[in-house]
């Protein structure tokens, strides 16, 4: 067999793999959550549980249960009281949800009529249509992904399975953690055990990288929000700023929504020029501290993700995959990216590329 016909197997073989790896996660995705979650707690608390075991000689096992403990102590009374207050704060504003509905509509009623009188060929009825047949369509991609996210990742909502299969997952994967992936690299072929050891590295810096920056990020810009929010007076804008930093993962997203939320809070509550323009102030600063200090300088420029490439994984695996989707998006999209650099770097170094 001729060396472009094994290559042309691998290829078939590599894309073969990827096309059933990607069914079983589409058709297991509702019971694949707590699982993932799982295995990311052990990937993120690997290095501790290595650091411990060979700074003082103890066994992996005993090393895995002190930092498995430690974590689950800070971690259950964290998630108790901060989903405590978020349930309470969300209850809130879902109960004045109408009220502010009907406000906002009235505060944007008036301000047409006034409008109306400087333009008198602005007609409120053409407006009040134009927006009732375009405004449900613009928010379409936004609730398709929520919906695919309700969906697909209702097993966030069975507490149980995550507080019961997660922690037991993690511990094993953790305990495990060398064996297993020693396991996978043995299936690499010898020709390639140095690509595939570049490669692994190269993603699991970008992942790490990432995450570490992205989550000083959205506490960064939630703590920012929820305090500029506080300042101006806006009713349940602790809730709004937290959320609005914590959905900041997806560019733009985070800042914009939590943008329109405040917006609709400030006209129902206040309505007042002042106030909006403190809430305009308040993101627009958020903004420019999150492109030109926070994001260069904690996330960096360096982990070869574009923002765009980052926003499309994490909305694409939200609509196909729901929760899971969103948080396996950024390894694939790391691992993607690897792939492609190394696909263009060969192919420059090809016949192809190189003959006049």
């Amino acid at each position: 067999m001729s060396t472009k016909e094994v290559g042309l197997q691998r290829y078939i073989l590599i894309f073969a793999v990827l096309i059933i790896v990607g069914f079983l996660l589409y058709i297991l995705r509702s019971v694949l959550l707590p699982f993932i979650v799982g295995i990311a707690i052990a990937y993120f608390l690997d290095p501790l549980v290595s650091r411990l075991a060979g700074k003082h000689k103890i066994s992996r096992n005993s090393a895995t249960i002190v930092v498995m403990g430690l974590f689950l102590l800070i971690l259950l009374p964290l998630i108790v009281l901060l989903g405590s207050a978020a349930i309470s704060q969300v209850g809130q504003f879902l109960a004045n949800m109408p009220q502010h509905l009907s406000g906002f509509g009235q505060k944007m009623q008036q301000w047409i009529h006034q409008l109306q009188v400087y333009l008198p060929m602005l007609s409120f009825e053409n407006i009040e249509s134009a927006l009732q047949e375009n405004f449900g369509d613009s928010f379409k991609p936004v609730l398709k992904l929520v919906r695919g996210v309700a969906s697909n990742g209702f097993a966030l909502i069975n507490v149980l399975s995550l507080l019961l299969i997660s922690p037991v997952v993690a511990f094993y994967m953790l305990r495990d953690w060398p064996d297993f992936t020693d396991k996978l690299f043995a299936l690499v072929p010898q020709k390639h055990k140095k690509t595939v050891a570049d490669g692994v590295k190269q993603v699991n810096r970008i992942i790490a990288g990432y995450l570490r920056g992205q989550v000083l990020v959205c506490l960064t810009l939630g703590s920012f929000y929820s305090f500029g929010l506080w300042l101006v007076g806006l009713e349940l804008g602790l809730m709004v700023g937290f959320l609005a930093g914590l959905i900041s993962f997806i560019p733009y997203v985070g800042s914009i929504s939590g943008f329109l939320m405040a917006m609709v809070l400030v006209i129902t509550q206040y309505g007042t020029l002042p106030k909006i323009i403190a809430v305009i102030a308040v993101f627009a600063i958020g903004q420019f501290l999150e492109g030109n200090f926070l994001t260069p300088k904690l996330v960096g420029e360096n982990i070869g993700l574009h923002p765009v490439w980052v926003m499309f994984a994490l909305l694409a695996g939200g609509v196909l995959l729901g929760l899971l989707g969103m948080i396996i998006a950024v390894p694939v999209a790391a691992c993607l990216g690897v792939f492609l650099r190394y696909l263009i770097k060969n192919y420059k170094k090809s016949p192809l590329y190189l003959e006049y």
